[in-house]
């Protein structure tokens, strides 16, 4: 089944290239949408996939990599609209 979920990340996500982790990290997982940092140091994040791909992916923000800390995701249910990408925003 197809989700779609709006994510607000905080912990050490600013400054690290954690819209270009998850650009990647969605790219291997299947996840369309986009990123983009917060003026607050938290990122947004608007990901679609499926059920499988979704939690694949969010296990693996949280999992972070060596720069990358994240410390809570917020998830919310979002509208699917049909990305055909996952793209950083500015």
């Amino acid at each position: 089944m197809k989700v779609a979920k709006h994510l607000i990340v905080s912990g050490r996500v600013q400054g690290v290239g954690f819209r270009y982790f998850s650009q990647e990290t969605a790219r291997q997982y299947g996840i369309k949408g986009w990123v983009r940092n917060l003026n607050d140091g938290t990122v947004e994040l608007h990901a679609e996939g499926t059920d499988k791909e979704f939690d694949a992916f969010k296990q693996a923000l949280k999992d972070g990599n060596r720069f990358v800390g994240v410390e809570r995701i917020e998830e919310t249910e979002a509208e699917d609209q049909a990305f055909r990408s996952f793209d950083i925003r500015y």
